[in-house]
């Protein structure tokens, strides 16, 4: 192997991103140039990379010692084998379209160049937890995920709304992440290393190495992906992250910042003892079940596909916990091309209604735009898991594991599916074949090729990519288990595997019957009229409009402890501890003052002296409390260097 590639495919989006920032922010075409043309070359190498190493050859590190304390080292090093080539496909690939797209969806926007830096940045990061060999390069470049979410989410920074929502996505993850750390602490602690390789040679050898601390570090571990991957109960930034630019949107829910989570537990699933599994399972499944329920009823076309990527990302960690990484990978990677070209659709849409979202403001867009028509019916039918399409053979996968694994999480499975189909057909019939409900489908028009293009080119990787997981050809799963390639079409008829195809189509089938009757037929006529579930059961209606107010929970408890907290804090700093100077200066000034009251009469020198050098003392004392941070700093420095010098004295004592 060639081993500049991968530091090639890695560092060229933080080449574009630094270029941007320090020379073309200014310039929105040099700044898209830079940025679209390092996401491609990084495609163009993972492509290469992939092709020299089909053939299974053997996992590799190649890395530098970077940090050594103690029994501490850490190294900074990339590790190469069929899960991370896969992802560098996955995430260089979907990122050139949603690169490609921004070009002509952020035209015009004041802020080009610092968006384009932006998702250079993201790619950069994302390629970071791909390409990392130890938990402790993983968790920097996690890190850099999240800031870097933070500022493209809060793209828009002068809406209230897209500031809030930067903060609420930093903020919960920072929750998940703190557990992650801890559980990385731990890991490093039994094992006396962080690389993932030599990890998961100890877990073969002995199996028992963390004896009774194994459940505790991989629950730990766990809590990253529950936030990265919003998982129940951290699940609820996703939703709003919408306020980012639909690209933002696209990106995040796509390939990379969510998926970083199920890749995380795929690369270190030798920690997972069977009760974190059992554990990881359930958690997704509920998320996958709650998520799905709530997207039934939301009418924001970008929210409708926000939960469902909440859904799906159940659906791959329920994969996880029931023993079956693969299964989870394939998914993902099937997920990644239908789910961005969605985003990419809805925001085509979007862009051709002067920014609406709401689905009760769209309608006839069939005929006003085409190309965005047929494509996000691919990516429709995909998600749905349609037959012959990807999403059939990646979903289908996950519920032939839960079939044989745990028959609870596959009646939640299925429930899912059926509603899935529901909710996305819904979304369909109303914006492109329903009636139109507002002025703005009359005036929609279809977008430029530069949108469209890349629209076109997921939806065929959207309806084709399942081809190499089918059960008639298990090349996937042989892929990412490093065994050799091979057909057997007598897999089909083996397990149960054709009767479980058979079952999934009907309830896709069911689904979208189901759909098209509630929203095809029976067509509300204007925007403000009831949705048929609010007519029929309003509190079943308002628990799911409101997303079973979990927000709001978090308000009244979580919310507003720490504002209780913050202010207890606040209290003690300006009365209790501030109080007591207060005190000392008050005394002081008494003492001034009752000299100057006692003046005339008290002329002992010594008394003289003490008040005088007092009052001296306040004065210096008020000097050090300017407020100004200069001042602090030179106090700062002046501290160190006597630091210094009274360490080297006590050294030559």
């Amino acid at each position: 192997m060639n081993d500049s590639l991968p530091w090639l495919i890695l560092f060229l989006p933080l080449l574009s991103a630094v270029l941007i920032t320090l020379f073309t922010q200014k310039s929105p075409r040099v700044s898209a140039v830079f940025s679209v043309g390092a996401i491609f070359v990084s495609l163009l190498l993972s492509i290469g990379l992939f092709a020299s190493r089909i053939a299974h050859a053997p996992a590799e590190d190649i890395s530098v010692n970077w940090l050594k304390v103690g029994r501490l080292s850490i190294d900074f090093g990339i590790h190469i084998d069929s899960m991370s080539l896969l992802m560098l496909l996955i995430v260089t690939g979907v990122g050139s379209a949603i690169h490609l797209y921004s070009v002509a969806y952020m035209k015009g926007d004041r802020a080009v160049g610092r968006f384009f830096a932006g998702l250079s940045l993201f790619t950069f990061a994302m390629l970071g937890v791909v390409l990392s060999n130890n938990f402790m390069q993983m968790f920097i470049f996690w890190e850099l995920v999240g800031a870097c979410s933070y500022l493209l989410i809060g793209f828009w920074y002068e809406r209230a709304s897209a500031a809030d929502a930067a903060k609420k996505a930093f903020l919960t993850n920072r929750l998940g992440d703190f557990g992650f750390l801890t559980g990385i602490i731990l890991f490093w602690s039994v094992m006396g290393t962080l690389n993932f390789k030599d990890g998961q040679s100890l877990m073969q050898a002995n199996p028992a190495i963390f004896g009774a601390a194994a459940t505790t570090v991989g629950l730990l571990i766990f809590c990253g992906a529950v936030g990265k991957s919003a998982q129940f109960p951290l699940h609820v930034w996703l939703p709003d992250a919408m306020e980012g630019p639909t690209p933002v949107s696209a990106l995040i829910h796509a390939a990379t910042m969510v998926a970083a989570g199920v890749y995380m537990l795929c690369r270190v699933f030798f920690v997972f003892d069977v009760p974190v599994l059992e554990v990881i399972a359930w958690i997704g499944g509920v998320t996958a079940l709650m998520s799905a329920l709530i997207a039934c009823q939301q009418d924001d076309i970008k929210r409708i596909l926000a939960y469902s990527t909440l859904s799906q990302l159940g659906y791959m960690v329920m994969a996880v916990g029931l023993h079956e990484p693969p299964a989870a990978m394939f998914h993902l990677a099937t997920h990644a091309f239908f789910k961005a070209l969605l985003f990419l659709g809805a925001g085509s849409v979007i862009h051709a209604l002067s920014q609406e979202q709401s689905i009760w403001k769209m309608g006839r867009l069939k005929e006003k735009m085409p190309v965005t028509y047929w494509t996000f019916l691919a990516g429709t039918l995909a998600l749905c898991g349609c037959p012959l399409t990807s999403g059939f053979f990646s979903k289908d996968d996950i519920l032939g594991a839960a079939y044989h694994g745990n028959m609870s999480l596959f009646v939640v499975g299925i429930v899912v599916a059926f509603l899935t189909t529901f909710y996305m057909f819904r979304l369909f019939v109303v914006v492109f074949l329903g009636r139109a409900k507002s002025d703005l489908p009359a005036h929609a028009h279809e977008s430029p090729k530069m949108m469209t293009v890349p629209l076109i080119v997921l939806a065929v990787f959207a309806v084709l990519l399942g081809v190499v997981g089918t059960p008639a050809w298990p090349w996937f799963e042989a892929y990412l288990r490093g065994e050799s390639l091979h057909f057997d079409f007598g897999q089909l008829t083996e397990s149960g595997t054709l009767g479980l195809m058979a079952s999934s189509a009907v309830i896709v089938f069911t689904g979208l019957g189901l759909g098209w009757f509630l929203y095809g037929r029976r067509q509300r006529q204007t925007a403000e009229e009831k949705d048929i579930l609010e007519r029929a059961q309003p509190a079943l209606f308002s628990l799911l409009q409101n997303k079973y107010y979990v927000d709001e929970f978090y308000e009244h408890t979580v919310i507003r402890l720490n504002a209780f907290a913050a202010a207890f804090c606040n209290f003690l700093d300006n009365w209790i501890f501030g109080g007591a100077v207060l005190l000392v200066t008050y005394a002081a000034l008494g003492c001034a003052w009752l000299y100057r009251l006692t003046d005339e009469y008290l002329v002992n020198v010594g008394f003289d002296a003490g008040c005088e050098s007092l009052r001296g003392s306040g004065g210096l004392s008020s000097k050090l409390h300017t407020g100004r941070v200069q001042t602090y700093l030179r106090v700062i420095g002046v501290a160190l260097v006597v630091l210094v010098l009274i360490l080297i004295w006590g050294r030559k004592a």
